[in-house]
């Protein structure tokens, strides 16, 4: 079975570990079917194969566990009921004397974590399977947490993503089943996803653009990071207290609005989708908490997604075609997104309509959508830009909150919000000053080279030489680059003159 796969010395312990827990939960049968194995009737609860997949994931440690919540956003390709079982995989991890950490701690900070704040407390406030988290005090009397990476947890995780890699290799040549799901890309993401989560400066790099985006906003927090402690295996930021979102009713003992907070909520996600770019990738509600006055703390901010002008117009296309019931708009926008499937036009439009008949016009719920989104893509063959996959878990994951403390949120008075900023956003002043000089960079190097071309043409011409074909393009291109580069000029000044007159 796997002990045949030739690896290197180094990772043999690691892949027998791997082999034995396989075994254990009874996943041969799983394991042949990928072409790792040679099958087998499987034994050990729970007794079917998804329960089992993400038990053995689990009890394999924090890389399995996170490429199984990598697969847990492939809808596209996934049954439901893989799916929601992906979906139960947690990292909690138990906690570990603070002894076991403190030589991490002390070459991160430079110095007994005693003498860097006026207190430290050695009981950990909660642990995860990367990492401890222990409160403190600064000089200043500020109360902060320390978020302290697990000792070797680096090179455990980079032995499994060699041993994941090498599985991706064997599953994509071995199983024509498997190979719909690109296990190497999958693998891409992954190692990338980890060694982001590994190094705590990336995170803390997150929080600060978050806090920068949001700046405007006093209904949003996001901690402060102390960068004087904050390394790559240490982060120290702002404690925030406050109350997770897990129900209306919990908010409310705690004097907090849960229709407010549900209203924020969606605000929230959908200006950090459509209108900054920038958006936390796990909104759960555990990376929650909602603090007095109707306010909102994002944690845990290890996974921070980015969205492209060009996705936000889509994704505001694909959400705004099923308000207005625009089943040809949908079925465009979904076309752009399969342009390479090969799938035809005439199916994504069947399947648009069929998502228009039970989502078009009415209120929209983000995870009844995608419910039925995702099985549809699957049968006609269709999967979502690696992208957007991200976009969609963040806005599954955020109105799964939002329904579960205020039953039956419509989302669609927010998406009305973000369209009017968004176009807000995309005509302000400053951006018009941005492109503007972008452009007239663009032309005065156009203007630059124009002349030198046209010379160098002119000489060619009177020495009786034929000029070549590319030295013909070249300066006809340069040429229309200048007249075409006029016209846009001229559109700009108009521009200006009307949003400025």
């Amino acid at each position: 079975m796997l002990t045949t796969i030739a690896v290197a010395a180094r990772d043999r312990r690691r892949l027998a570990e791997i082999s034995t827990v396989a075994t254990r939960f009874g996943l041969d049968l799983f394991l042949a079917r990928l072409g790792l194995g040679s099958g087998g009737e499987g034994a050990g609860e729970p007794a079917d194969l998804p329960a089992r997949t993400r038990a053995a994931l689990e009890e394999l440690g924090p890389t399995f566990v996170k490429f199984g919540q990598i697969l847990a956003t492939r809808r596209d390709l996934l049954p439901d009921a893989w799916i929601e079982e992906l979906e139960h995989l947690h990292s909690r991890a138990p906690t570990r004397p603070f002894e076991e950490l403190r030589g991490e701690v002390e070459a991160a900070l430079g110095e007994p974590p005693e003498t860097a704040f006026a207190s430290f407390d050695p009981a950990p406030l909660a642990a995860a399977s990367i990492a401890q988290v222990h409160r403190a005090t600064l000089q200043d009397g500020r109360a902060v947490v320390l978020k302290i990476r697990r000792p070797g947890i680096r090179a455990q995780m980079e032995a499994d993503l060699r041993l994941i890699r090498h599985f991706a290799g064997l599953v994509e040549s071995n199983s024509a089943v498997a190979r719909r799901f690109r296990p190497q890309a999958l693998v891409q993401q992954l190692a990338q996803d980890l060694l982001d989560e590994l190094d705590f400066t990336a995170e803390a790099r997150n929080a600060d653009r978050l806090r920068a985006d949001l700046a405007g906003r006093d209904d949003v927090v996001v901690p402060e990071v102390h960068w004087q402690w904050t390394s790559e295996a240490v982060l120290v930021m702002d404690y925030v207290a406050g109350v997770s979102p897990r129900s209306g009713e919990a908010l409310r003992s705690a004097g907090i609005d849960p229709d407010a907070i549900a209203a924020l909520g969606a605000d929230l996600v959908l200006d950090m989708v459509l209108v900054t770019g920038r958006f936390h990738g796990d909104p759960h509600p555990g990376n929650l908490l909602c603090l007095p006055g109707d306010r909102l703390a994002l944690l845990d901010l290890g996974s921070v997604g980015t969205v492209s002008a060009r996705r936000q117009q889509e994704f505001l296309t694909f959400v705004l075609s099923l308000r207005s019931s625009d089943a040809v708009a949908l079925a465009d926008t979904l076309a752009i997104w399969n342009e390479d499937s090969g799938a035809p036009r005439a199916a994504i439009l069947a399947a648009s309509e069929r998502l228009m008949a039970r989502h078009g016009g009415g209120p929209l719920v983000m995870s009844a959508l995608v419910k039925d989104l995702f099985p549809l893509l699957r049968e006609e063959g269709l999967v979502l830009p690696p992208d957007l996959l991200l976009v969609f878990k963040a806005m599954i994951t955020m109105d799964g909150v939002l329904n579960g403390i205020a039953p039956g949120f419509d989302l669609s008075p927010a998406i009305e919000r973000a369209r009017a900023k968004l176009l807000a956003h995309r005509i302000s002043p400053q951006r018009g000053r941005d492109r503007a000089e972008a452009l007239m960079l663009e032309l005065d190097r156009v203007a630059t080279e124009a002349p030198h071309l046209i010379r160098l043409l002119s000489r060619r011409l009177e020495a009786g030489q034929e000029p070549t074909g590319a030295l013909i393009a070249q300066a006809a291109g340069k040429g229309a680059m200048m007249i075409a580069g006029a016209i846009v000029l001229a559109a700009l000044l108009i521009a200006v003159a009307l949003v400025f007159g």
